[in-house]
């Protein structure tokens, strides 16, 4: 089983300490839905923004005040850790904030947890075995320093060699527009800011035509569709999982889907299932008990795949019609 979940950023101490959580203990953000992400072989999510301490701000602010530049403390991922996740991507806008010395001191990091990664060009995929099952994974978004969304040949140069030597592919991408107003996948180029976000529905196919089994995105910071393309699954953004500070966390913004994907050992999907999740006034994470999230994948499926072969039903359960 692949359990997969949005975006993760902690707390920063980037301007300054008060955008940390309490205590400087972020353990109470995610506590409430550890047992949620348990009983799974992989733990995936989307880690936005770098561990680290004195580093020097390397993105360009006209306003430090006002600049979304992430830096969370070193000691913080020890609750990704408690937490079960194994796999993360660092492919997105805010990994490079602090520059190399950001990003190698969160390699540095994560290798000491044994939480596998992959996105930055530095570290273009990951391979690993758990339970006799070989995984490839890669990340891609279009942001600078890592592998680009927008660039075809390489990404399926990547892919297929995965394929090759994996049983199981597992491909992210940080990308589309973002925000309430972007929920819908357009099957089109998306651009935010004045940059290329990419066609996430044409790479989502490209990366599976080309070997890709399961395939995680995020970037909109909102729940988006899902879709099973050549008996692969896609989902094509899985909004703000754990966000506490400096992000918006308004309505569709602050619910979000953690998803359970189960394929057969060579990445074929078979079923899968959603377990709601959105923020509390305090920034924590807990199980939603209005189903937020499992409403607007059913309404996002019918609009914007209505050729879809999946069905959602009322309780979170994914399975081909």
């Amino acid at each position: 089983m692949i359990t997969a979940v949005g975006d993760i950023m902690l707390g920063t101490a980037f301007p300054s300490g008060e955008y940390l959580p309490p205590n400087d203990n972020p353990y109470p953000l995610m506590k409430s839905v550890f047992a949620l992400l348990d009983s799974s072989d992989i733990l995936f999510g989307n880690l936005e923004g770098p561990f680290s301490g004195y580093e020097k701000l390397v993105k360009r602010c006209r306003d430090t005040t006002k600049c979304y530049a992430f830096r969370m403390p070193e000691h913080y991922a020890a609750v990704l850790d408690s937490a079960g996740f194994n796999v993360l991507s660092l492919a997105n806008n805010h990994i490079m904030d602090f520059g190399i010395e950001g990003l190698n001191n969160t390699v540095r990091v994560l290798n000491s947890l044994d939480i596998k990664f992959a996105g930055p060009k530095k570290y273009p995929f990951s391979i690993f075995t758990i339970d006799s099952v070989k995984y490839g994974f890669c990340a891609f978004s279009p942001n600078k320093g890592t592998l680009n969304i927008t660039d075809s040949v390489y990404a399926k140069r990547v892919v297929r060699m995965l394929d090759d030597t994996c049983d199981i592919v597992i491909v992210s991408f940080h990308g589309g527009a973002e925000g309430a107003g972007y929920q819908h996948v357009t099957r089109e180029e998306e651009f935010f800011y004045g940059e290329n976000r990419g066609n996430v529905y044409r790479f989502t196919h490209m990366v599976i035509d080309n070997g890709a089994d399961v395939v995680f995105g995020h970037g909109p910071h909102v729940t988006r569709a899902i879709e099973v393309y050549r008996d692969r699954f896609i989902a094509y953004s899985l909004g703000n999982f754990c966000t506490y500070r400096r992000f918006n966390i308004s309505g569709p913004n602050g619910y979000a889907p953690v998803i359970k994907v189960i394929t057969n050992k060579f990445g074929k999907f078979i079923k899968a299932s959603v377990l709601p999740v959105y923020h509390n006034s305090y920034g924590h994470v807990k199980p939603d008990p209005h189903r937020r999230a499992i409403v607007r994948l059913q309404e996002l499926v019918k609009l914007d795949f209505p050729e879809s072969v999946v069905l959602i039903t009322d309780d979170g359960l994914i399975k081909l019609k």
